[in-house]
Order: structure tokens, then C-alpha cells, then sequence
């Protein structure tokens, strides 16, 4: 999945330049897809903010029903946009894992000095307390 939504990207930069037809069409597509795959998991995991995120950029790229802007200077942001999502997407999990290990690092880890409290050490008082 991660070389495809890389994949997705980069096809998101390269539309920047003026490319022929074919390939805004393969591009509708190919990111549709990825935004497909992107709702999913995210429906899946919970996580509703990227699903809506994600079906704009469905509407924007369908290849069904295709949104026509007729300016190339009108694209160039959605597509520049459309393409860091993706890279954020694609490293997410390293970003996550960089932060664990961050979070590691700042707190100390104690659990080879683990207090273990056995019954024997308790002090017991056969005796009862005398109530006034």
C-alpha cells in the first residue's frame, strides 16, 4: 500500500508540468484508487477526519464523473496538495514511530528495580486493637 500511495504522489507532482490528456486521465484513476484505499482503512481504524479528507479528494479526482477546472492554474495547488497528503499518509508510520522513540528516550526506564512485596514481610499483630 505504501508504494502506492508513494506512487499517487509523485504522479500529483508530475501534473504540475503540462502533460498530454492520457495522463490526467490515468491520474483521475490511480488517485482515486489510493483515495479509495485511504477511506477504507480509515473507516476501518477509526479515523473519520481522514475518510472526509479523502472523499474530497475522490470527488476532485473521479474519473466517472470528472470535475473539469479548464485552467491548469487552478490544479497546480489541488495536485501539489493532493501529493503531500499522500506523502503524509505513506509516512505516517514513521512519524509515530519517531515519536514512540522520542517518548522512550525522555522518560527512564525503571522496570529492572521493580518492588516485589511478599507476605512474609508484612508486619502482623495477633493482637486486636482495643476500641475505647
Amino acid at each position: 500500500m505504501k508504494a502506492l500511495l508513494i506512487l499517487c504522489a509523485t504522479a500529483c507532482f508530475l501534473a504540475i508540468y503540462k502533460l498530454p490528456i492520457e495522463y490526467y486521465t490515468f491520474l483521475r484513476t490511480l488517485v482515486s484508487v489510493g483515495a479509495l484505499i485511504i477511506i477504507y482503512n480509515g473507516i476501518i481504524a477509526r479515523q473519520y477526519y481522514l475518510s472526509v479528507i479523502f472523499a474530497a479528494v475522490l470527488m476532485l479526482f473521479n474519473p466517472v464523473f470528472p470535475i473539469y477546472l479548464y485552467r491548469k492554474s487552478l490544479w497546480i495547488p489541488i495536485d501539489t496538495i493532493t501529493g503531500i497528503l499522500f506523502f503524509l499518509i505513506a509516512f505516517a508510520d514513521r512519524i509515530k514511530a519517531a515519536e514512540k522513540q522520542e517518548e522512550k528516550k525522555e522518560e527512564p526506564s525503571h522496570s529492572h528495580y521493580t518492588l516485589i512485596t511478599h507476605a512474609r514481610d508484612m508486619i502482623m499483630n495477633p493482637k486486636k486493637p482495643k476500641e475505647h
